[in-house]
């Protein structure tokens, strides 16, 4: 609170009885939690009652700390010297008759924001999304209570340009004191259509309720009525929303809507909007299941998210959703049911407490859902495939907003490729595969013929181009529709040979020409011999003509100016002779970032889709994908001149702690890291490798850490581009040389 209050005022506000022998002093900060007291010096405690406990309870413990003025509901039997006891009825409403008053003080707009679910998250959007251009105050984490609204008024500044109070309630005439309080110059209701109505006899009462926030408000945003057209730049900023599922996409746009009333949105905020909550992770279950873990919420409409999450990831694979339920939720369990019959979910559970014997979830893609966290702990303990404490995880969302980065560096009309050879880089073809059809690439790449058959038999119906297609793979190609890529003579004769023996004709095939990298390809001498190749056998139509780029990292370099320039050359040969259209691409991730002008008809973009890129300003744009995780297995305390590992290679040079960590060079972490080379990060410390890394693990000195302590292999303190250059190699190798023995969890939030 930013005003000084003297008793006297302070008592007429709440309408108190002041009793006790106190001075005069000033009143200018709120306590109600006697473990939060920090400073005594012109604080007021209020005894607010607890579950158990009148706030008489606390005020010993108060008094003892320093405090000398309490709000109370009754006068204790022993006064304390020197202190100010406020008589209220009730010292909730006390405070709350602070806060409005306090609320009178604050001259700029207060917009609050209330609804059945989306609330915090649609606080902190619109904060995101103005928070360049003004100076934006909100309430704390979800800060929604009776309790929670008074306080979050109170730490208010006087002078500011914008305030955003969240607001919720449980049960009816809740939601007059809080306007009452917030006095609102603006509101928002995300939604009013929840099956949390708590002690409100139907729908209909709830919404009024949630409505009589928005009573003298200058304008309301109603997530489930506001158009769009009536809002300048909305549809033009809709299509940097960072995100696909429609829960998410929804609070974005209502967000967006509150944003551009203020008039000051831009796209790159849009593009940028925050991940706020760790839902929908996706686990690798036993007996080929895929398990996804949901226990943030049991509300309806976000369940109905969920299931839209679930049909995505299905792609007609048998699914099973798993409902857990507290003693309190089993009101709920009708309207699950409606809802699971509307969503033609035939293979379901409710349980509250597991039971002996566990489904069979072989094959299934199961959606465990509800917040029950222990419940779902323990259920993905007996499901989840791998027991390993080291972990990689990969950040779906992060992988979307990656690609909407590139695709705002290109023509509306540029075709994307995705390249997700080597199983999407080791993150995993099938989970990114659909992640990445889901976001509207136009093309798959691969470096062999049996990936392609595995995204295929993944349901994806995309052409897919295959780099390397050897010719013992010509008929797999054909079998499954996968277009080889072509990049010699002899290649393209062979090929045309096993069309001719199945009587098999225009064919799509994609021809790689070498414009000086060297690598497989056909040369630009050769050019006009291939087309009259092509131009005498039907049984093969020419689908695109790529090449690639030697030194797309290095911008400046002259040889990308030879290549695009030899590119465009062999191109216009082609179009030429061909009667027909063809794609043309040359870029890859790199390329795409800084040829703009040599995008032509498709780029490729690989690496560039977890984040990586050579040239810092473009690689700021980027959000990483992979984030690598252990667990400590032991500390062990040495003393100085104590030999390390295999070979005794290193020797402790003071007193010190080590940690063991489960993590080796059979999982990925290089054994070129040993003494010292590499590390990782544990409680924000860089731990260095002491001695060999071994084949399963890794010591590490860590001389502060506590035993329970993450430990960072790859994330937010240490890259993957920091990784891979302490390894001395490039983050394509990291990637790819992650073991399948550790586990991979994605998370799409």
């Amino acid at each position: 609170m930013k005003l000084k209050l003297s008793v006297t005022a302070f008592t007429e506000i709440i309408q108190a009885e002041l009793r006790g022998s106190g001075t005069e002093g000033l009143l200018q900060e709120v306590a109600y939690d006697t473990r939060k007291i920090v400073r005594t010096e012109g604080v007021v405690f209020f005894g607010l009652k607890g579950a158990k406990q009148s706030g008489l309870a606390y005020v010993e413990s108060a008094y003892q700390q320093g405090v000398r003025n309490f709000v109370v509901e009754e006068q204790p039997q022993q006064l304390y010297p020197e202190a100010n006891y406020f008589i209220v009825k009730d010292a909730l409403l006390a405070l709350q008759k602070l806060a409005a008053f306090y609320r009178q003080n604050i001259k700029y707009p207060i917009v609050a924001i209330t609804g059945s679910i989306g609330k915090t998250t649609v606080k902190e959007w619109i904060a995101h999304l103005l928070g360049e251009q003004l100076k934006v105050y909100r309430s704390p984490k979800s800060y929604n209570s009776q309790l929670g609204v008074a306080l979050s008024l109170l730490a208010l500044p006087l002078d500011g340009d914008l305030a955003l109070i969240e607001a919720a309630v449980t049960k009816p005439g809740e939601m007059e004191r809080l306007q009452a309080m917030i006095a609102p110059d603006y509101c928002v209701i995300t939604n009013k259509s929840s099956g949390h109505r708590n002690e409100f006899p139907d729908q209909e009462a709830y919404a009024a309720e949630l409505e009589l926030l928005a009573k003298n408000a200058k304008w309301v945003i109603n997530g489930e009525q506001f158009k769009s057209n009536t809002i300048a730049n909305f549809d033009d900023l809709v299509g940097a929303i960072p995100f696909s599922d429609p829960v998410r996409v929804f609070n974005a746009k209502i967000a967006l809507a509150c944003a551009l009333q203020f008039g000051v949105c831009t796209t790159e905020a849009v593009r940028l909007l925050p991940k706020l909550a760790n839902r929908l992770e996706t686990f690798e279950g036993i007996q080929g299941a895929t398990l996804i873990n949901d226990s943030y919420t049991l509300d309806l409409l976000a369940f109905e998210g969920s299931l839209a999450f679930l049909n995505s990831t299905a792609k007609g694979k048998p699914k099973m959703v798993c409902c857990l339920l507290a003693a309190n939720q089993a009101h709920l369990k009708e309207d699950i049911l409606s809802l699971l019959e509307a969503q033609e979910v035939s293979h379901f559970y409710i349980w509250d407490k597991l039971p002996v014997v566990l489904p069979d979830i072989t094959d299934h893609v199961v959606l465990i859902k509800g917040n029950q966290y222990e419940l779902a702990e323990a259920l993905l303990a007996k499901w989840k495939q791998k027991s390993h404490s080291t972990v990689v995880r990969y950040d779906l969302s992060a992988l979307q907003h990656n690609l909407r980065v590139y695709q705002q560096t290109l023509a509306p009309t540029t075709q994307i490729l995705a390249m997700v050879k080597a199983q999407a880089y080791g993150a995993g073809l099938d989970q990114i595969a659909q992640q990445l059809v889901r976001s509207g690439i136009n093309y798959f790449g691969v470096a062999y013929a049996d990936e392609g058959v595995l995204l295929r038999q993944a349901g994806i119906q995309l052409p897919i181009l295959v780099m390397n297609a050897e010719p013992a793979s010509f008929e797999i190609c054909v079998a499954h529709q996968l277009e080889p890529a072509i990049y010699s003579l002899e290649h393209l004769d062979a090929f045309i040979r096993m069309l001719i023996a199945q009587q098999i004709q225009a064919y799509p095939i994609h021809l790689k020409i070498d414009t000086g990298m060297h690598r497989l390809g056909i040369l630009p001498e050769q050019v006009e011999r291939l087309i009259q190749t092509i131009s005498a056998q039907p049984e093969v139509m020419v689908k695109s003509i790529y090449s690639h780029m030697a030194c797309a990292d290095e911008p400046q370099h002259p040889m990308n100016g030879k290549q695009i320039d030899i590119f465009n050359r062999v191109c216009a040969q082609f179009q030429q002779a061909l009667p027909y259209a063809f794609i043309r691409h040359l870029l890859n991730s790199e390329g795409a970032a800084h040829f703009p002008e040599a995008q032509f008809d498709m780029v490729r973009l690989g690496i560039g889709l977890f984040g990586v890129n050579h040239d810092p300003s473009f690689a700021a744009k980027l959000k990483p994908v992979l984030s690598w995780t252990s667990q400590i297995s032991q500390l062990k305390h040495l003393k100085k001149g104590a030999a390390v590992g295999y070979g005794c290679t290193d020797e402790i040079q003071d007193d010190t702690q080590i940690a063991i960590i489960p993590v080796g060079y059979a999982d990925g972490f290089k054994r070129n890291l040993s003494n010292g080379k590499g590390g990782v990060v544990i409680d924000g410390q860089f731990c260095p490798t002491v001695g060999r890394v071994c084949m399963d693990m890794i010591m590490v000195l860590a001389p502060h850490v506590r035993p329970d302590a993450e430990v960072e292999i790859i994330g937010t303190q240490q890259t993957l581009a920091d990784f891979a250059s302490s390894a001395q190699t490039i983050p394509y190798e990291i990637l790819t040389s992650i073991s399948p023995r550790v586990q991979r969890t994605y998370t799409n939030a």
